[in-house]
């Protein structure tokens, strides 16, 4: 067997580091002296929003939009102090007005003789992650409507289920606890989510108005009816009709309803044909329309017609461990509504909300933070930035901090409790893999049982008991 000595290998050719760089996952840059971006990959393009071309050459600033950019610049800080900065969290906000967790690392670019020529910047996307965290701590979102109470499970549960049906929903529930997000949300998850949702407040139409906006009306029917118009039943076809505030109609127009949502077809004002429809009806009322039914103001068999699943919504005073979840919600709409850059609420502040007891629900929790988006000029949401109505009648609000704060611990820890019996449960009180699902150490699992009180079944015991 002969070998061929002359036969050398060939030495591999050294992969680019630009090749490098477009085939990682994490966003990289880099800056010259003057802040500029000299080189931009393709993950930071894809995360940002932004294309290559669009940011090379513009400042740092106008492309990595961080809370961070202003005040606490990583990069700023790596260059000062020579000093890389390594997973830094925070956030940002991309092209689209979206805000995404990330984690930063920093390092100095020097040339080939030492010298400093800029700083590169490297940022993880933590937006799946931060999803895995909301579902540990038992946090639910359908559509705009979300939370993480105990008081919720079972309305989110019937959402789920009666989604699929064709059946009619009775929604009650106080002003501004979200009737009609919840209607939306049911429209969007149903087989019907392709074809229109039509909302119309009853209570905000008199008789004749309110019957022709629901049944539309023909040429000629009435002075100023000078062509044919569409009811908000036949808008509604194929799709999911919401009826707002039904209690506040007329027993003569609860008659009309009735024969519709019996026979399902109605004859238009003015008209001499009935014609079908086809949507899945809705309804919504902050009144006991059972006790209505026995003063006789509703009918009994448009109740029952109506109230084939009913889906109670519990007031905000009762799921105030919803509060601070609501609040970082609105905050992330309003930083994209009005492309502002607020990173959050002040303890103080917080302390306030989780103090009042919200008669107007979650959209007056809702508007009270928009007001602060008005009026707060900074990143951050202090109590001087919120409504009077919100303070103590006695004394500065400094003086419900101690009150207000334990209010908050209590809800929060009742939110941790909660979600810790769920996990247990689920895992058949097994601690190890309790821990494992909540992204804990089971000594940390531990420690929490202990200190909020759950019992230490056993597996044995709990196959029994169930």
């Amino acid at each position: 067997m002969s070998t061929n000595r002359n036969h050398r290998t060939e030495p591999r050719s050294k992969v680019p580091i630009e090749a490098i760089l477009e085939s990682i996952s994490d966003g990289v840059f880099t800056v010259d002296p003057d802040w500029r971006v000299t080189s931009f990959n393709r993950a930071a393009a894809e995360i940002l929003g932004i294309p290559r071309e669009e940011a090379i050459g513009r400042p740092c600033a106008e492309i990595f939009r961080s809370n961070m950019c202003q005040t606490s610049c990583a990069l700023r800080q790596t260059l000062a102090t020579g000093l890389p900065v390594i997973n830094r969290l925070c956030y940002i906000i991309d092209s689209d007005g979206n805000r995404h967790p990330i984690s930063v690392s920093t390092a100095v670019l020097r040339a080939a003789d030492g010298s400093i020529i800029g700083g590169a910047e490297t940022f993880r996307d933590l937006s799946e992650v931060e999803e895995l965290r909301k579902k540990l701590e038992g946090r639910v979102q359908i559509g705009d409507f979300i939370s993480h109470s105990p008081a919720m499970r079972q309305v989110f549960d019937l959402v789920h289920a009666v989604s699929s049906s064709v059946s009619t929903v009775l929604i009650q529930g106080d002003t501004g606890t979200g009737k009609e997000l919840l209607a939306r949300a049911i429209h969007s998850l149903s087989p019907r989510a392709s074809h229109p949702f039509v909302a119309v407040n009853c209570g905000a139409l008199p008789d004749t108005l309110l019957e022709s906006e629901l049944f539309g009306y023909k040429k000629g029917a009435f002075t100023g009816a000078a062509q044919d118009k569409p009811g908000r039943f036949a808008l509604a076809k194929g799709g999911t009709l919401f009826l707002d505030e039904i209690g506040e109609i007329s027993p003569a127009l609860q008659v009309r309803l009735l024969r519709v949502i019996q026979e399902h077809c109605y004859v238009p004002l003015g008209g001499t044909k009935s014609e079908s429809t086809d949507v899945r009806i809705i309804a919504a009322t902050n009144r006991d329309l059972r006790a209505m039914v026995k003063t006789g103001d509703f009918r009994e068999d448009l109740f029952y017609r109506i109230n084939v699943v009913r889906i109670e919504v519990p007031p905000l005073v009762q799921r105030k461990e919803d509060i601070p979840l609501l609040v970082e919600h609105f905050i992330a709409r309003f930083n994209r509504q009005q492309h502002r850059n607020i990173s959050g609420i002040a303890p103080e502040a917080q302390s306030l909300l989780m103090a009042h007891n919200w008669p107007g629900n979650v959209r007056e929790l809702e508007n009270v933070i928009e007001r602060a988006f008005v009026l707060c000029t900074g990143s951050c949401i202090a109590p001087c930035h919120l409504p009077e109505e919100l303070y103590p009648p006695s004394g500065p609000p400094a003086s419900l901090a101690v009150t207000a704060h334990s209010n908050m611990q209590t809800a929060i820890q009742t939110a941790e409790r909660q979600t810790i019996v769920n996990a247990l449960q689920h895992n058949g009180y097994n601690r190890a893999q309790t821990a494992r699902e909540l992204g804990i150490h089971p000594t940390t699992l531990f420690r929490k049982m202990k200190a909020l009180d759950i019992a230490f079944r056993k597996k044995s015991e709990f196959r029994t008991q169930d």
